[in-house]
């Protein structure tokens, strides 16, 4: 009777490691989602810093394409509002079109020589074109790590337990690949 009972305190003890070690688990993956969320943040807001600058920049060599310009500081404007409310699908779609006039505004540079020659200008695109491979890599870590989360919630036995302790999935961070990949329209 006796060695029945320390088997079945054993058993008590290994199963409240256990989900302990789960719990801890599905904690370090949320935290480490949650920085990797942090840093695309932290590159979406030097690009949203940049972009006056470029627009100023712009502005002195192409004063008669304002309505690119706008389109670029409306969407620059867009993308953090969207930032500020944390939802990742909404967020991309702003980047979605915030990357889109950014490369209108790249396209129109190649129709002045003088832009293009322009040190603040080249300076600004480099910082900005920095940013923009920045924010992919910072995309692709928060992508591997809401992955890695959301297989830890759905994996058996784990999904029962982070079912009762309310952990959610995270959603991915994603571009449509038709925007990425669309031409720039220039008209003059």
């Amino acid at each position: 009777m006796q060695n029945l009972i320390w088997y079945i305190i054993i058993v008590v003890v290994v199963v409240i490691l256990w989900l302990i070690g789960v719990y801890n688990a599905l904690i370090r993956l949320k935290n480490r989602t949650d920085e990797a969320w942090s840093d695309i943040d932290v590159q979406l807001k030097r690009r949203y810093n940049l972009i006056p600058n470029l627009v100023e920049t712009v502005k002195g060599y192409a004063a008669h394409e304002k309505e690119t310009l706008e389109k670029v500081v409306q969407a620059r404007n867009a993308a953090m509002s969207a930032q500020s409310g944390g939802d990742a699908k909404k967020l991309a779609e702003a980047e979605n079109v915030l990357s889109s006039t950014l490369k209108s505004i790249f396209a129109l540079s190649e129709s002045y020589p003088d832009l293009k020659a322009n040190q603040n200008f080249l300076e600004l695109q480099r910082e900005l074109s920095d940013t923009e491979n920045k924010i992919q890599a910072s995309r692709r870590f928060y992508n591997g790590n809401v992955r890695d989360f959301n297989t830890k919630l759905e994996v058996f036995p784990t999904n029962m337990i982070a079912k009762q302790l309310k952990f959610e999935k995270k959603e991915f961070f994603e571009i449509k690949e038709a925007e990425e990949k669309k031409n720039v329209k220039v008209e003059f």
